[in-house]
């Protein structure tokens, strides 16, 4: 196994990480980040957007977009409601933050999200030129910031976005399993 990357786009583990050594991107690391306080304050927010978008009947992902400590956007996912299949909280919230910084290059902010992001959300992020990636749980069948791809440290891109990975993951894992527990029909 080769040894963990030293790049400023490394993935810190908060929480308890049930995949040790699965990738080689994780560093494992104690809970000493300076954001940590921070990162689970405005995960709670995300959290919040989650819990909406699932009462609206869609799957429960939350996101926000935080510059310095300023609050740019927030948004729930909204695909089935306005028949978009882009219209993920990720998506969602850069294109408000967007608009309220009045730039689509969003350095230096943080996007908080309750799932790891697709293909297509850090796709978004990436081209945004977002900071730091923050997510409550990991998606092992289609996260793209370490758990299937890894686009957030990808060396043959022109951006790289710190990963915290791991920041209320409990709580965040929880509302995704309640609701496709709601969901699905026990076969008689």
């Amino acid at each position: 196994m080769r040894p963990p990357r030293t790049s400023p786009s490394r993935t810190i583990r908060v929480g308890g990480d049930r995949r040790p050594d699965r990738h080689p991107s994780f560093v494992h690391e104690p809970p000493t980040d300076p954001h940590l306080d921070a990162d689970r304050r405005w995960m709670e927010e995300a959290i919040r957007e989650a819990a909406a978008a699932g009462a609206r009947g869609e799957v429960p992902i939350g996101a926000v977009v935080v510059l310095g400590d300023r609050l740019l956007a927030r948004a729930g996912n909204a695909s089935v409601a306005v028949h978009d299949p882009t219209a993920h909280a990720e998506v969602r919230a850069l294109r408000a933050a967007a608009h309220a910084a009045r730039n689509y290059r969003l350095l230096e902010t943080t996007l908080y999200v309750t799932l790891e992001p697709c293909v297509m959300c850090m796709g978004a992020a990436l081209h945004a030129r977002v900071a730091r990636l923050v997510y409550g749980c990991a998606d092992p069948k289609g996260g793209a910031a370490g758990s299937l791809f890894d686009l957030a440290s990808d060396q043959r891109l022109n951006h790289r976005i710190a990963v915290t990975a791991g920041v209320a993951e409990d709580g965040c894992r929880a509302l995704l399993r309640e609701f496709f527990r709601t969901r699905r029909v026990p076969s008689t």
